[in-house]
């Protein structure tokens, strides 16, 4: 994590803060070389705290929502988890030096075809299993160090019900229909792709894919096109790097980009039951997704928690989730009439492989 690391900060002042800024455009502009995703990102912070101290300002007393990805649980941590995890801690305990009211957010998402199956190969239950695996991932945060204020599963009471509230809230809004979805399928993304989207008979990823048809509800995600674009335009800032930013927008705007969504299975049970109609279970990323607003007390949006950091200021996500979290997350949000994040809120990582 370049010359940053958790215990500079726990012991760094404000006036330290503000120096790192400077120190590190001194060394990028000595060694010639770019700066990372997460430097800019620092420096970024880093130069509002030198302003405030050189203005003779107090510190900033605003909230800031951090998350990690909810972390899939059909295998064990890797090298990848722990460098997410130790940069949201990093970022987290910056945030709390210099003077805000932090609320650090990390997780499991425990439902889907692939946890199922993965849990058939181990010859236990998918719950079993779940167990199994968010306790390493609970584990590794301990081990790492993290500052972390809440450890949520999506297994648990309080997000199925977050995730059902949610799925109404859409219904009620005329945002959800029965139909049925024939397409390529992959197991592994737990994605939907177009045959457009597919190289040489793969994912983009490179993952298998499969021919799925089956009745299922859709979330009008083509009707959010114009509105996600104006978004964007509203919130330059809502993705990063640029990069990552331009991609998104790029496939919005590409004829066919945006269709309708697929959100739920009657292939397998391992989910959440639509509330309306029990033999289907929620599509795992609406299920996963909504994470982020179940560990803050929703659907009670008037409690302390909710109102103090939603919406959330900063995801960090690898750019295989990008997608999920800078298009559907937000096209959710406002069609259930949720304020969605706005600035700086979806930071896109290139992770180890």
């Amino acid at each position: 994590l370049n010359a940053c690391t958790r215990g500079m900060i726990k012991g760094w002042s404000r006036t330290s803060i503000a120096r790192y800024s400077s120190t590190t455009h001194q060394h990028l502009k000595h060694t010639g070389r770019g700066a990372s995703v997460f430097e800019k990102y620092f420096m970024l912070h880093a130069e509002s705290s030198s302003n405030e101290i050189h203005s003779g300002g107090e510190p900033s007393n605003q909230s800031f929502f951090i998350t990690t990805p909810i972390y899939y649980v059909n295998g064990l941590p890797h090298l990848g988890h722990a460098y997410t995890s130790v940069l949201c801690d990093i970022i987290a305990r910056f945030h709390r030096k210099d003077g805000r009211k932090v609320y650090f957010l990390t997780g499991t998402d425990e439902h889907g075809q692939k946890v199922e199956q993965s849990a058939l190969k181990n010859d236990t239950s998918p719950i079993l299993f779940a167990d199994q695996v968010s306790g390493q991932f609970r584990a590794l945060a301990a081990r790492l160090d993290c500052s972390h204020d809440d450890f949520i599963r999506t297994t648990e009471h309080r997000h199925k019900l977050a995730v059902e509230d949610l799925w109404r809230r859409l219904e009620a809004n005329g945002q959800i229909y029965l139909g049925a979805y024939e397409g390529w399928y992959s197991v592994r993304d737990e994605a939907f792709y177009s045959e457009g989207e597919l190289v040489e008979g793969k994912a983009p990823t490179g993952a298998e894919v499969e021919w799925v048809k089956e009745e299922s509800y859709f979330f009008r995600l083509s009707e959010w096109k114009d509105k996600l674009l104006a978004f964007y335009e509203a919130h330059p800032d809502f993705i990063a790097p640029r990069g990552r930013r331009n991609e998104v927008v790029s496939f919005v705007t590409q004829e066919g980009g945006l269709q309708d969504l697929s959100i739920s299975r009657t292939t397998f049970s391992w989910g959440i039951p639509v509330p309306s109609s029990p033999k289907h279970v929620i599509y795992v990323w609406l299920d996963a997704l909504t994470n982020y607003l179940s560990a803050l007390e929703y659907p009670n949006t008037s409690s302390e928690r909710y109102q103090q950091f939603w919406p959330a200021s900063l995801h960090v996500v690898g750019k295989d989730i990008l997608r999920f979290h800078a298009i559907f997350w937000p096209a959710f949000l406002m069609a259930a009439g949720l304020e969605p994040p706005k600035v700086s809120s979806v930071l896109a990582l290139h992770l180890l492989s």
